[in-house]
This record gives structure tokens, C-alpha cells and sequence, in this order.
């Protein structure tokens, strides 16, 4: 397909699709459905998973031409979960039955998904996760608690990853597992944030049974495949397109324009510098993003999301002083689980809260600095004394 995919050909399957099903009568489901099955979900998938084996690059020309329609998309921030982290997983290590069974739902937004990797004890070191996977016939039994679970409340699957093997080095005994939330043994408690708001989760597993036709990769093989997630998880989170002055930067350089009352010297030199770094992490996104029509992302992204989460935090912080008093307060601690995240929604107090999570969230800033200077960098690795020593036997 795609030896004769070009741009023209995918504008045309496009209008076809809009002819056939007319976004102004047709389901926002229904459309999204039929999208999918015609290969303009993800155009560079395969074809009969939501894609027509197409570059990457040409996704946009499908994009722009839906935006002009007015079609429904399938909120990528509600599933952005299964968007940027399960899909290319599946994608990537998952059987045919797999790919078939997961990729449509996921996409149109039918099955919500959320990630059971972070642990109490296994947050920055995730390798050392203590989650139990024990064999039992043609089922694994798991037994844990996960932490830190965005979206837990909302979700019917989720990626897992659990220890098969503590006899080994901790990542080499990881297995990768799809987990259906609505399994006796799930338990989800919310985890209250700052703001007021609960759509982070923990996750106990109790005695959870998973059949081994829903593991991901070899057994022992959970490292490598977890891998893949969390190169694409930081590349979704830094690596968003947005337009000029989208984003946080944009909405402090609107009060800006708007209330001159507010302005000072020293705010507009730091707006000013703001702006430029915002205006150059979007550019260098849009250069990753076309590096990705070569293949999958690599530990590029995990500078993407390095900067995404130093932004958020100076330029919410800046709009409090901008705004003084004004910024001050904070409209609603009402304790809710929200259904979407909405990094510049809300008022500032909402924003600057919110943005302290975007260090912590999706690789700690101190890892990601680690794995820019080791694989990006080249620079020699920190001294390690775990590197050959079974699980069982680390010090806890």
C-alpha cells in the first residue's frame, strides 16, 4: 500500500469517507468506526488495524481535511493512555488476535486504558516492581498494589507489568500483561492531588486472574517490551502538536496583551525568554515527530518531556506573579475524578498546582536527565551494584 499511498491518494480516501458518512448525520461513533476501518486512524499502521501502511507524515493531510469537515475525533485527551502507550505496544509485541481484539475499541474511544507500572516502592527504580505474576495453568495469578494510575477510575484494560521470575536480575524477571480492570481482585482507591482532584488512582490486585493469551511478549521479556511504552508515553506527553503560542505560553501571553495594568519590566524579560523556549521545544517537537516516520521513538523524547514539564512549571508560576493577587486564588477544591486532564484549564492557582505533577509524571525529571546523558548524550552510566544480583536477594 504504501508504494502508492501519497498525499493526493489520502486526501481522496478522506473525502470519500466524509461522502459515505457525513459527519452531520452520521454517529460520532459510527463515523469514528468507519474512519478506523478505512485505514485513516493511524495511516501509517497496518492495513486492516486503522491504517493504510502509509508514512506517518501524511496523517496530517487526513487530519486537516477532517478539521474542515467539523468530524468528531475520538477525544485524544480522555484516551491518551491508549493513544500514545497501549497501541504502539500492541502494535509492536502483540499476537494478530491481539491487534485485532484491542486496536479498534482503543482508538474510537469505546475501552478506556490505563498503565499499572509505578509501584510504592518501584517509582523512579521501576525495575525493582515487587507485583507477583505466578503461573497457574493457562492463567497467571497476580498479587500487588500499583500506584500513582492515571484514569484507574475510568478504565476496562489496562498495560501491567509484574514479576514472573525473582530468581534473576530485577529486569530481566518482568513479564507485560493486558489486565481487565472489572476483574474480581481489582481494586481502585483514589489518590486526592493538590488540586483538590483525584485522576490519579492506586490499584490493588488481589488474587487477580489473567488468561497467558493476554501477556505482551516473551516471558521475562516485560523490560523490553515495557520499554517501548514509556519511549512512546514521553513522547505523547512532551511531544504534543501544538500551534505558535499554544500551550501554558499562550494563555499567560494573553492576559499579557489584554491587561497591560499587570505588566513590569522584569515579567516581560521573563515572558520574553519563556516564549522563545516554548517556541523552540515546539519546533524541536515537530523535528521528532518527522523522525518518527523512520521508526519507533527513542530516548530523544525523554529530553521532550524534560523540557514540557521545566516550562509548565516557570510559565504557571510567572502567570501567578503576573496576576498578583488574582493569582492568589483558587476556585474550586472540590474533590472529584475527573474524566480528562487539562494541563492549562481552570484558572492559574489551577495550572501552577497541577504543572508540579508534570516532573513526577510519566519519568521523573532526575531519570529522564540520566537517560539524556547516557543514550542520547553518550556520557559514561552511573556506577551500578544491582546490575547481576537476583531480585529476591536486593536489599529492600
Amino acid at each position: 500500500m504504501s508504494a502508492t499511498t501519497d498525499a493526493a491518494d489520502v486526501r481522496r480516501r478522506t473525502r470519500e469517507l466524509l461522502a459515505a458518512h457525513p459527519p452531520a448525520t452520521t454517529g460520532r461513533t459510527a463515523f469514528l468506526r468507519a474512519r478506523f476501518d478505512a485505514g485513516l486512524a493511524w495511516v501509517h499502521y497496518p492495513v486492516g488495524l486503522g491504517g493504510l501502511d502509509a508514512p506517518r507524515s501524511l496523517q496530517v493531510v487526513v487530519d486537516t481535511e477532517l478539521a474542515a469537515a467539523q468530524a468528531p475525533d475520538n477525544d485524544p485527551r480522555r484516551i491518551g493512555i491508549g493513544l500514545g502507550m497501549a497501541a504502539p505496544t500492541v502494535l509492536g509485541y502483540g499476537t494478530d488476535e491481539q491487534k485485532q481484539r484491542f486496536l479498534r475499541p482503543l482508538w474510537v474511544g469505546e475501552e478506556v486504558w490505563c498503565q499499572l507500572f509505578s509501584e510504592p516502592g518501584a517509582g523512579s527504580d521501576l525495575a525493582a516492581l515487587g507485583t507477583r505474576a505466578v503461573r497457574d495453568g493457562d492463567d497467571w495469578v497476580v498479587d500487588g498494589q500499583k500506584v500513582w494510575t492515571s484514569g484507574a477510575h475510568l478504565a476496562r484494560w489496562a498495560i501491567l507489568i509484574a514479576r514472573t521470575d525473582p530468581d534473576v536480575p530485577k529486569h530481566r524477571g518482568i513479564s507485560y500483561f493486558i489486565c481487565d480492570m472489572t476483574d474480581p481482585g481489582v481494586e481502585v482507591r483514589p489518590l486526592r492531588q493538590i488540586t483538590g482532584e483525584a485522576e490519579f488512582n492506586e490499584v490493588f490486585l488481589t488474587g487477580v486472574r489473567i488468561p497467558d493469551s493476554r501477556r505482551l511478549g516473551p516471558v521475562g521479556a516485560g523490560w523490553k517490551v515495557a520499554r517501548t511504552t514509556l519511549m512512546n508515553e514521553r513522547v505523547s506527553i512532551g511531544g504534543a502538536r501544538i500551534p505558535r503560542e499554544g500551550g501554558m505560553i499562550g494563555t499567560v501571553a494573553r492576559t499579557w496583551r489584554e491587561r497591560p495594568a499587570l505588566r513590569t519590566h522584569d515579567l516581560h524579560q521573563r515572558l520574553l525568554t519563556l516564549w522563545v523556549e516554548a517556541e523552540v521545544a515546539r519546533l524541536t517537537g515537530e523535528r521528532l515527530r518527522q523522525q518518527l516516520v523512520a521508526g519507533q521513538p527513542g530516548p530523544e523524547g525523554s529530553g521532550m518531556k524534560l523540557a514540557f514539564a521545566r516550562l509548565n512549571q516557570e510559565i504557571s508560576g510567572l502567570e501567578v506573579e503576573l496576576l498578583g493577587d488574582e493569582g492568589l486564588l483558587y476556585s474550586d477544591w472540590t474533590m472529584r475524578r475527573p474524566e480528562t486532564v487539562d494541563f492549562t484549564g481552570r484558572d492559574a492557582g489551577y495550572r501552577y498546582l497541577r504543572s508540579k505533577g508534570n516532573s513526577i509524571e510519566g519519568g521523573t525529571s532526575e531519570v529522564l536527565l540520566n537517560i539524556v546523558a547516557e543514550r542520547v548524550l553518550g556520557l559514561p552510566a552511573e556506577p551500578r551494584n544491582d546490575k547481576d544480583v537476583a531480585w529476591k536477594d536486593l536489599a529492600r
